[in-house]
C-alpha cells in the first residue's frame, strides 16, 4: 500500500483508538452480551447524541485501519465480515433494548443514526 494510505489510517487508528476510550468512559453499561443491566439508563449524551452505537462505529474505524496500516490486502478482505456481524447485532441489540430499557424507544427518535451519521 502507499505510505501515504498508510499514514492516514495510522492517524485514523489512533483517533478511533481515543474515541474507544471515551465510549468506554461515557456508558458504565457496556458488555459483551446483549442485556439491560438493573438500574441501566439510556446515555444520550456525548458520543451517544450524536449516533445510537458509538462503539461498534470506532470499532468498524479500528478494524478496518489495522489491516491498512500493516499493509495488508489479505487482512482487509479478512474485515469485510464484520461489517455484516456488526449489522445483525445492532438489529438484535436494539430489539433487546427497546423491550426493556425504558426511555430507548424515545432515544431512537431523537438519536435517528445507528452508527453513520446521515446514512445508518
Amino acid at each position: 500500500m502507499p505510505s501515504w494510505v498508510v499514514i492516514v489510517f495510522s492517524v485514523i487508528l489512533l483517533i478511533s483508538y481515543a474515541l474507544y476510550a471515551e465510549v468506554m468512559r461515557e456508558n458504565a453499561y457496556l458488555s459483551r452480551t446483549i442485556r439491560v443491566q438493573e438500574g441501566q439508563k439510556v446515555v444520550d449524551t456525548g458520543l451517544y447524541g450524536i449516533v445510537r452505537h458509538p462503539m461498534y462505529a470506532v470499532t468498524l474505524w479500528l478494524f478496518l485501519s489495522i489491516p491498512v496500516v500493516l499493509g495488508s490486502w489479505w487482512a482487509l478482505l479478512c474485515f469485510l465480515p464484520y461489517i455484516a456481524v456488526i449489522v445483525v447485532r445492532i438489529r438484535n441489540e436494539e430489539k433487546v433494548l427497546e423491550k426493556g430499557l425504558a426511555g430507548y424507544i424515545e432515544y431512537k427518535k431523537k438519536v435517528k443514526y445507528r452508527i453513520i451519521p446521515f446514512i445508518w
